[in-house]
């Protein structure tokens, strides 16, 4: 008989496992070179886990297990900076970067000078605090002096140590006060994108906008989904400890007590050793992994920055070299607001037209409002335009305001339907649509509920679509399933065979099973994969609409947002309308629930571009029934990545990572061989 743990033994194993999972998170998240398989952390994690639910007050707020992610009920809340965050001088020549290292050398007469280049990276700034090691308190910039606590979310980054590594003979210092750059990676970004398109939501206008978004996220467990990383760069104070006393010394202390350095950092004796890097990294920066508009020079010595000091908003002792960006400049001739599938209103400027980065601009997402109000633009605005790569154009600034402006506020009323408008607290900037009627909204969930990955019925698509609508065909998505032959010979185009093969392909789509048409409801948060985890979890759209909230939470793949977002959805009276009406049309509300082979058990796949014989969602049944997961995005957990056309950042990040990339053939040839 196994003698029972005592508290004493099991306070020593939760040190322990605590100290191997951080030890394999730093070397897998910032060295890169894992030591251990993934199911080897898995069980490492899951036997730490079973002790600190054994031990409940044993488990530390620093505790591995803890990056997870959770929510948290308040807003966020203000944090007062030891030391001031200032922001930085720009330049935008290396004239104007001469100049500066002219001034340092007049500030610092007869004295060698060496400096520090370090990429500027296009992410948000954060402050990192660690008492005796430990991690307790992470914050934004906010405006220098006082930021927002973010602790929760920067506990979810993987290149963020929880507890410092002590090097060798040099005790961790009692308090320890570094800065730190946030930031999403190209590839990251991309499929976050990728996915919120799926799902029916907005596209981030960038990386450093996604980034802003999720750091101040009130639930870090979907900032745990993202992917964040971190680059710690500057030195804010230190209390107890071994000071160093250059800036290269910092870098170097960093790296060993477990932070994530920019490698590209260099140590330069001259101007024309600094300039050198400048053009260097300049043509470089498309190639690099993450999004950079520059590069920070830093005074290396400390002793030098301390008497260089600062003015009351720059350090006099670096400067930010911008990049040439792909700017231009151009007139707002109005603002209009576009209602998205879900009700989204988002504020999109029409731009008299201007080229910029070889295309002409004529338009650019405003995102949402506090965006506007933050930009503070309106109708006659000058306005600097940006856009880099294949990110979608972007406004800058307001560079001459208009004399007599038309200020954009956010409408009371639905622009389609005059419906209610209100802001969704969950969702930080997102106002909404609320009519369930939104013609707008209609128009783009009949095109969504049709499209293959949803109910498949071929020939319902945009053209289609509206011209129901302008004849009154249809008023709800189910009044599809109520057409007749001579409704459809009412629309331009529409001769017998057409709308024969569309009367066809409406009433096969009614077999379809009820993951399918719960993806095709387009609820909030749910996308594919989710509905069909739902439609295996219930069986049945009556065993579904008895869930409770905690029966769906405890779904591995729902968390609390996903399971208010179904909960909502299900209580509206216009949902349960629709879906008596559902029934009345004969729509299957059954999923067949698959039993597994074991040919690809536990083997995880993600599906990118399009297939040449199968449809994603086909393919993604196949191995499904095979024992295989189907996930997302590509992380170093991915087992296979199906390539098919046009395949996008997904096939990028894979060859990246080194995941093995199936071709059709090679697919097909796994699934039916």
């Amino acid at each position: 008989m196994t003698k029972p743990m005592n508290k004493s033994d099991a306070r020593k194993q939760i040190t322990q496992l605590s100290k191997q999972l951080e030890e394999h998170n730093y070397r897998y998240y910032v060295l890169n070179q894992p030591t251990i398989s993934d199911e080897e952390y898995d069980q490492l994690f899951k036997s730490l886990m079973e002790l600190e639910a054994a031990f409940p007050d044993l488990k530390s707020e620093n505790s591995p297990t803890q990056r997870v992610g959770t929510k948290i009920d308040s807003e966020l809340s203000p944090v007062k900076h030891r030391a001031k965050m200032y922001s930085l001088d720009n330049s935008y020549s290396m004239e104007e970067v001469k100049q500066w290292v002219e001034r340092v050398q007049k500030g610092l007469p007869k004295q060698s000078v060496e400096y520090v280049a370090e990429l500027k990276i296009d992410g948000v700034s954060a402050t990192l605090v660690y008492e005796n090691g430990e991690f307790v308190l992470g914050a934004t910039r906010g405006d220098g002096v006082t930021g927002e606590n973010v602790t929760h979310n920067l506990r979810t980054i993987r290149s963020i140590p929880l507890n410092l590594q002590a090097a060798a003979n040099k005790p961790l210092p009692k308090l320890l006060d570094i800065r730190a750059e946030i930031y999403m990676s190209k590839a990251d970004f991309r499929a976050l994108n990728e996915q919120r398109m799926k799902d029916g939501e907005d596209r981030f206008a960038n990386p450093r906008n996604a980034t802003g978004g999720t750091v101040k996220l009130l639930d870090s467990r979907i900032t745990a989904q993202r992917n964040l990383q971190c680059f710690v760069h500057s030195f804010g104070m230190v209390q107890g400890g071994e000071m160093v006393k250059t800036q290269w010394e910092f870098l170097e202390a960093m790296k060993q007590y477990g932070f994530m350095t920019n490698p590209y950092s260099r140590l330069c004796s001259t101007f024309e050793e600094v300039k050198s890097y400048c053009l260097e990294l300049q043509n470089k920066r498309q190639e690099l992994p993450y999004e950079v508009d520059g590069v920070v020079i830093k005074v290396n010595s400390l002793e030098q920055q301390d008497r260089l000091g600062a003015t009351q908003k720059s350090p006099r002792w670096a400067v930010a070299y911008k990049f040439p960006a792909q700017q231009a400049t151009t007139i707002v001739k109005r603002i209009v607001i576009q209602v998205g599938r879900t009700g989204v209103l988002t504020p999109v400027a029409e731009l008299q037209p201007v080229p910029c980065a070889g295309v002409i601009i004529s338009r650019a997402t405003l995102h949402n409002f506090d965006e506007v109000k933050r930009l503070k633009i309106g109708v006659g605005d000058r306005i600097l335009v940006e856009r880099a790569g294949d990110v979608i154009p972007k406004v800058v600034k307001v560079v001459e305001p208009a004399t007599k402006k038309k200020r954009i506020s956010v409408p009371k009323q639905c622009p389609e339907c005059k419906g209610k408008v209100l802001r969704v607290k969950t969702e930080d900037v997102a106002y909404r649509c609320i009519n369930p009627s939104c013609p707008k909204k209609l128009e783009l969930n009949l095109v969504h509920f049709a499209s293959r990955g949803a109910m498949d019925i071929e020939g319902l698509g945009e053209v289609a679509v509206k011209q129901l609508l302008e004849q009154g065909l249809v008023k709800d998505i189910v009044d599809i399933y109520f057409l007749k032959s001579a409704d459809l010979l009412k629309l331009e185009l529409f001769k017998e065979k057409k709308v024969q093969n569309l009367l066809t392909a409406i009433e096969a789509s009614k077999q379809q099973p009820l993951s399918r048409l719960l993806f095709g409801l387009g609820i909030i948060n749910i996308g594919e994969k989710v509905s069909y985890c739902l439609a295996q979890r219930f069986g049945s759209m009556d065993e579904l609409l008895k869930a409770g909230s905690e029966e769906l939470e405890n779904i591995h793949e729902v968390g609390q947002v996903m399971a208010e977002s179904v909960q909502a959805f299900f209580q509206q009276p216009a949902t349960q309308m629709l879906i008596q009406k559902l029934k009345r049309a004969q729509v299957n509300m059954l999923e067949p629930i698959e039993v597994k082979g074991q040919k690809l058990q536990g083997k995880k796949f993600v599906f990118t571009g399009e297939l040449a014989n199968l449809t994603r969602t086909q393919a993604a049944a196949l191995v499904r029934k095979l024992g295989a997961e189907v996930v997302s995005l590509v992380s170093a957990n991915t087992d296979f990545v199906v390539a098919g056309e046009n395949a996008g950042s997904k096939l990028e990040k894979a060859k990246a990572l080194g995941v093995k990339i199936l071709a059709n053939k090679e697919f097909e040839e796994m699934v039916y061989g």
